[in-house]
């Protein structure tokens, strides 16, 4: 169990950190009725959501790994699942989450905004920023469309390749005590992973396909209060 313990520590913090970076100015505008943010606020806003967002996607394929070789391998689970490894793929997921948030800022930075821009969230994002830009914005497009692909769907194929080998693993178990055994062992990943990519997904489509702000407002709720609130409670019971 040590080394789901430290990877559930890392993922806690980044849900931790992640919710700071919109809740408490979410707050803020609540009780003062203002609805501003300055030029300065919304690119680091952009860049903590996105390094805490990607982090949480990068630590969950690193947990299904476990997964699967808790399931798959389990009397090589301490040699392969050793301190060192998950030292280094943590390490590998804070890397690549604080260099490819910072690429997507500094994309941001280069764009520029007519005055009294109106943002239809309640935090900023990356893809209505640019989609809002007054100037040419089709490379920051053509990176959104190269993140998406490698550091979305790369985890999601991971996470999906683990669950199908678990499954399998499972299916091979001979005895009905056995399966439910080996399978609650996974249900909480199962269920955190699922609710981490359909509530991204819901965001992704909410800031790509309208520009409503109530219809906007739902998904990104979601995804920046909701998850992070479920993911204890859900590994917890």
């Amino acid at each position: 169990h040590t080394p789901m313990y430290f990877l559930l520590s890392n993922l806690s913090l980044a849900d931790i950190c992640f919710t700071s970076t919109t809740l408490p100015k979410m707050v803020m505008k609540i009780q003062i009725k203002s609805k501003t943010i300055t030029y300065a606020g919304c690119p680091t806003q952009i860049y903590f959501s996105l390094l805490f967002a990607l982090l949480d996607n990068f630590l969950l394929t690193v947990m299904a790994y476990d997964q699967l070789v808790a399931n798959c391998h389990p009397l090589q689970c301490i040699v392969i699942m050793n301190p060192q490894l998950c030292g280094l793929l943590v390490l590998v997921s804070w890397t690549l989450s604080v260099l490819e948030s910072l690429l997507q800022c500094l994309m941001v930075l280069q764009l520029s905004f007519c005055p009294d821009l109106e943002i239809p969230n309640f935090f900023c994002n990356f893809n209505q920023m640019t989609q809002l830009a007054c100037s040419d914005n089709v490379l920051s497009n053509i990176v959104m469309c190269y993140i998406t692909v490698l550091l979305g769907c790369g985890p999601l194929v991971g996470n999906l390749y683990s669950s199908s080998k678990i499954v399998s693993s499972i299916r091979a178990i001979p005895s009905a005590q056995g399966k439910y055994k080996a399978f609650s062992t996974c249900t909480s990943h199962l269920s955190v992973v699922s609710l981490f990519y359909g509530t991204s997904l819901g965001v992704y489509l909410s800031s790509a396909g309208t520009h409503s702000s109530q219809s906007n407002a739902t998904a990104p709720l979601m995804y920046s209060v909701v998850t992070p609130m479920l993911n204890p409670l859900i590994y917890t019971l």
